[in-house]
């Protein structure tokens, strides 16, 4: 993990400290032989927990999978229900994680995704075109039909921008805001883009719309979708339960930790070429065996061999 992500995220992880620098002996007696992972129905998170499945399988750990939504994965963490998330956004997610830190039941590991960024967003021809902020979509509102394209009403997304909207933030209040699901949104990106159409939408990386689009997330002073340009955090959260009686387990998942290109290129694999998780998982690992030495660094199997070397056998 990078330095600046471990002196900024990791002060709740600190009493691992200690169990992160066990033997490899004492990492083989890692309590729970199956891991379970709270899994909310988003295809970056469900290849992302298979890619860590697979890791972990030839160690001698078990997963389950749950599908349960983020604000229900918070809960189920603190009661002991759940053991890992890897999809903790933050600040998207502020209040929930907020909240289970503030009672000590979750670590927080730090990042496992870095690059990630949410905010207004057009495709590369129009940035191309000099729409490089979201300041600028008002004087370009004939070229956009002064509409404003999102995703479901009810998310957080969705608030910050019908606020903006009532703030006339940007010369949006007599937008036209056009909000529907994920699909729904990105087939009408889809067809403006095979028009050369001009269109402004709500975006995110990691997603498969950053390749297909040649997608870019505008400047946003105003801060729209958070500070920092929407740049923002995927956090590896884990019970405090777990991490104190799993430091074998826990110490991979300090250690896994991907690129928002990483995690676009699957995406694609799985959310829009339809592959099985599963094999988008497992191909991905076959192309970066590179990346295995980091995350298994002392890492072991549960009966205390080398991690590196089983999982590559399993390759």
């Amino acid at each position: 993990m990078h330095p600046r992500n471990r002196n900024r995220l990791k002060i709740a992880a600190l009493a691992l400290l200690p169990a992160l620098g066990l033997s490899a002996q004492a990492h083989a007696a890692d309590r729970d032989a199956r891991v379970d992972f709270i899994v909310p129905p988003w295809p970056g998170v469900t290849v992302k927990t298979e890619i860590v499945a697979q890791l972990l399988a030839p160690l001698g750990y078990a997963s389950e999978q749950q599908e349960l939504s983020s604000t229900v994965g918070y809960k189920t963490l603190q009661t002991g229900d759940s053991d890992v998330f890897l999809a903790g956004w933050l600040p998207a997610q502020q209040d929930s994680y907020e909240a289970a830190m503030a009672n000590g039941a979750i670590v927080d590991l730090g990042n496992n995704v870095n690059g990630a960024r949410m905010g207004f967003a057009v495709p590369g021809y129009v940035f191309d075109a000099g729409v490089t902020s979201a300041e600028q979509l008002d004087a370009h509102r004939d070229r956009f039909d002064a509409r404003y394209y999102s995703i479901e009403s009810g998310s957080t997304v969705s608030d910050d921008i019908n606020q903006a909207q009532r703030d006339d933030l940007y010369g949006l209040g007599d937008w036209e805001l056009m909000e529907s699901s994920t699909p729904g949104m990105l087939a009408e990106v889809q067809a403006a883009y095979d028009e050369q159409r001009w269109i402004a939408f709500y975006g995110w990386t990691p997603h498969w719309m950053v390749l297909a689009y040649d997608m870019r997330i505008l400047d946003d002073p105003a801060g729209v979708y958070g500070a920092d340009n929407g740049h923002s955090d995927v956090r590896t959260i884990v019970s405090r339960a777990f991490s104190e009686t799993n430091p074998n387990v826990t110490r991979l998942l300090d250690q896994f930790e991907l690129s928002a290109d990483d995690q676009s290129a699957f995406i694609q694999g799985f959310g829009r070429e339809d592959r099985d998780p599963e094999a988008v998982a497992h191909d991905w690992l076959v192309a970066h065996r590179d990346r295995l030495a980091a995350f298994l660094d002392g890492v072991t199997t549960r009966d205390g061999k080398p991690g590196l070397a089983a999982v590559e056998a399993s390759l």
